[in-house]
């Protein structure tokens, strides 16, 4: 056994349950954490990947706590490594994790299944091996729940060595039901939105100063480009990755293509080409700070090239760098539907139909909805949009009007309308 692994397994014990110790678990995430319960005790890995500081890591302590507390699992059954903290600095490989891993087992007489929570798994060079090796151990139980903050984490090695042995929950910070509980507001249009200003990073939650917010904001910013980005890619021109970070921050809700981009820079005297500018974008959703919405034509049921929209994974990053104004309510409003459609476990597509948009088409098993957005149904043009839009969809899905308007409106023709603060569980 090295030495570097020794010492690495003792720094480990300050953060496992090994020894007795408690630890905060935060905020239940009750949508998710059930989710994950009712996959308890089979050999599927689960798989939870978002952004950084969303609650992943509260959340695998949640699942910790849940086996402990509720199942009666012995918390020296319980292996957790979290590479972001500096005590796994020398598990850089799998054979490290290995060796690690070896070590925990021998030195705690460890018995009976073990649990095993991998936490920046992406920060472990070849871990795909390690996972697929005890997810399929077949002479001991061992139960495998992974984190990681790369939209790749489940591409190419491990999705071949799994092949379908695994489950992905992505995880998305605080919604605005979650805030108002955590805040203890009532759930209405002025908490609402203070919702849309603040946004649903937990952290910024227990934060009381805006210079503090933006600080923080600007921090996590930086520690995904420069950490995730930069050091991963090899980036060469760190000030352009910044622009477009900001391009795509503060044009949320618009269709956007590399063009646009391109263009906006050409008007500003920056040189760029499409290669680069799709490659930083590339990399900016790879992180899950930005979603992608792909536009689907209804008509010919295809997804069309060129114009997408993008969606920030939270307003914070938009509101605290790039400032608020009144006018962005709508935008932020549809950021917002988009969110919680994902919330809900659909897959998000803008939608045309000939000349017409339908904001969004969301799609999850066999079902299909379809979502009109808009800040206020102040005007007879304005709800003619907004539901005619809806109308000229021939079929029988769901349909439904989303907006900050004081009073509700009757439902029309099936179509349902809804404060954002309803838009839930569709």
């Amino acid at each position: 056994m090295s030495e570097k692994i020794t010492n690495t397994f003792e720094k480990a014990k300050n953060y496992n349950t090994w020894e007795g110790r408690s630890f905060q678990i935060g905020y239940e995430r009750k949508q998710y954490l059930e989710k994950i319960i009712k996959l308890l005790d089979t050999k599927l890995v689960k798989v939870l990947v978002g952004q950084r500081r969303v609650g992943k890591s509260y959340l695998l302590r949640q699942i910790m706590n849940y086996l402990t507390t509720n199942k009666n699992v012995n918390p020296k059954n319980l292996f957790f490594v979290n590479k972001e903290f500096i005590a796994f600095d020398d598990v850089r490989t799998a054979s490290d994790l290995e060796e690690l891993f070896a070590h925990y087992r021998t030195h705690l007489k460890v018995e009976g299944k073990i649990y095993l929570f991998l936490d920046e798994v992406q920060n472990i060079e070849n871990w795909e091996t390690f996972v697929n090796s005890y997810s399929q151990d077949f002479t001991q139980e061992y139960e495998l729940f992974v984190s990681g903050s790369n939209s790749n984490l489940l591409s190419g090695k491990l999705a071949t060595l799994l092949s379908g042995r695994y489950v992905e929950f992505e995880i998305l910070p605080f919604g605005y039901t979650e805030y108002a509980q955590v805040k203890e507001l009532t759930e209405g249009k002025e908490s609402f939105l203070e919702y849309l200003q603040t946004g649903g990073l937990p952290e910024l939650l227990h934060l009381n100063s805006e210079e503090l917010k933006r600080n923080y904001i600007g921090s996590l910013k930086n520690t995904v480009i420069l950490r995730d980005i930069l050091d991963r890619h090899k980036i060469k021109d760190l000030p352009l990755l910044e622009e477009v970070f900001r391009f795509l921050a503060v044009n949320v809700s618009n269709l956007t293509s590399i063009s646009n981009i391109i263009n906006y820079f050409k008007s500003r005297q920056k040189k760029t080409n499409y290669e680069t500018v799709s490659s930083y974008v590339h990399f900016l959703t790879d992180t899950f700070i930005f979603h992608r919405a792909e536009r689907y034509n209804l008509r010919g049921k295809q997804v069309l090239g060129g114009s997408r929209k993008y969606y920030l994974n939270d307003l914070a990053f938009k509101n605290y760098l790039f400032g608020f104004l009144p006018t962005d309510i709508g935008y932020n409003l549809e950021n917002y539907v988009f969110l919680q459609l994902r919330r809900m476990g659909y897959e998000v597509q803008v939608g045309v139909l000939n000349n017409l948009e339908i904001d969004f088409i969301a799609k999850k098993s066999d079902k299909i909805v379809y979502v009109q957005v808009c800040y206020l149904l102040n005007n007879e043009n304005v709800v003619n949009r907004e539901f005619g839009n809806l109308l000229q969809i021939k079929d029988n899905y769901e349909k439904y009007v989303v907006s900050l308007d004081d009073v509700k409106f009757s439902n029309y023709e099936g179509i349902v309308h809804l404060h954002p603060w309803e838009f839930v569980n569709i």
